[in-house]
C-alpha cells in the first residue's frame, strides 16, 4: 500500500520552528532511504508495538508507519516536536504521542507485548535510557537504537579491545548485540561532529534475576571505575582477592581482559554474599 501524502520534513521543521537544540541532544535524520534501512534492521514488525523516543519532526516515525507494525508510540519532551508529531497523528490512527520525558517513564508499560524500541536517541540521554531498558530486558523483543558511533562500538566491543567496558558487559550479558549501520555526520540536520551508528540488541531468552543484575552493576562499576588497577585492588570493596579466588580469576588481571562469562561468575558470588 503506498504511503499517504505527507508534507516534506523540512516544511514541518520550518512550520514548527524546529531548529535542533544542543541541550536536547537533537540531530534530525531526514533521509527517507536511511530511515527505511533503520526500520528494516529491526527485523519483522508485523503485530509489534513500537516505542520511539525523540521523534523530532517525524522522519523515522514516518518510516515506522510505513512498516507493518501494529502501532507506534512516540515519546517526545520538546513541545515543538510534539506539536509536529501530533499533527502527523491526526491522519495516522496507529500513531500515539506521549508528551513526556522518556527518562522518567517505564516505556514498557505504554504498550502491550510483543514490544520493541526503535529510535534515533537524543545524544545526551541515550546511554541512560539504554541502561534502564537493559534492567528490564525481558520486557522487550528487540531494541534498535542509534547512538554516537563511539557508544555503539562500546556496546559491541570484545574483551581486550580499547572500547570494551562497563557498557559492553551490561549490554552483552543481557542481549545479543549487532552493529547494523553506520551513518556519516552529513546524514543529519544539523550535522554532528561524529559518526553515528545503529545497534540492534536482542535480549537473551533467560535474563538475570534482580539481585544478580544489581550485583553486576556493582562489579562492573568497581572493575572499570579503576580499569588501570589490577582487579584485586579495583574489587577490594566487594571482596578483592578472596572474591576473585572464589570465581577462579587471577587477581593480577585487569577488567578489560575478562569475558562476559567471568563477569557473570563474579556477579553470582557477589549476589550470593
Amino acid at each position: 500500500m503506498p504511503a499517504p501524502a505527507r508534507p516534506p520534513l523540512r516544511e514541518v521543521i520550518a512550520r514548527h520552528g524546529l531548529d535542533a537544540r544542543h541541550s536536547l541532544g537533537q540531530h534530525f535524520l531526514l533521509d527517507e532511504n536511511l530511515t527505511a534501512r533503520i526500520v528494516r534492521a529491526a527485523g519483522a514488525l508485523e503485530g509489534r508495538h513500537v516505542v520511539e523516543v525523540g521523534p523530532g519532526p517525524g522522519g523515522l516515525t514516518r518510516a515506522l508507519l510505513d512498516s507493518p507494525c501494529a502501532d507506534v508510540t512516540a515519546i517526545e519532551i520538546d513541545r515543538r516536536a510534539a506539536a509536529a508529531i501530533a499533527e502527523l497523528a491526526e491522519g495516522e490512527p496507529r500513531l500515539r504521542l506521549v508528551a513526556a520525558d522518556a527518562t522518567e517513564l517505564d516505556a514498557a508499560t505504554l504498550v502491550p507485548p510483543p514490544r520493541q524500541v526503535i529510535a534515533n536517541l537524543p545524544y545526551n540521554v541515550g546511554t541512560r535510557l539504554l541502561i534502564g531498558w537493559l534492567r528490564h530486558a525481558a520486557s522487550w523483543e528487540r531494541l534498535t537504537l542509534m547512538f554516537q558511533q563511539e557508544v555503539a562500538e562500546r556496546l559491541c566491543a570484545a574483551p581486550g579491545s580499547g572500547a570494551y567496558g562497563r557498557l559492553s558487559v551490561l549490554a552483552q550479558w543481557t542481549c545479543a548485540t549487532h552493529l547494523a549501520l553506520r551513518l556519516p555526520p552529513r546524514a543529519f540536520v544539523p550535522a554532528p561532529a561524529v559518526y553515528s551508528a545503529v545497534v540492534v540488541l536482542t535480549p537473551h531468552a533467560e535474563q538475570p534475576p534482580p539481585a544478580r543484575l544489581a550485583a553486576m552493576e556493582r562489579v562492573t562499576e568497581a572493575a572499570f571505575g579503576q580499569r588501570r588497577k589490577m582487579l584485586r585492588g579495583a574489587l577490594r570493596p566487594l571482596g578483592g582477592a578472596e572474591l576473585l579466588d572464589r570465581a577462579g580469576i587471577a587477581p593480577d588481571r585487569r577488567a578489560e581482559t575478562l569475558s562476559i562469562a567471568e563477569f557473570d561468575r563474579l556477579a553470582r558470588f557477589v549476589a550470593s554474599g
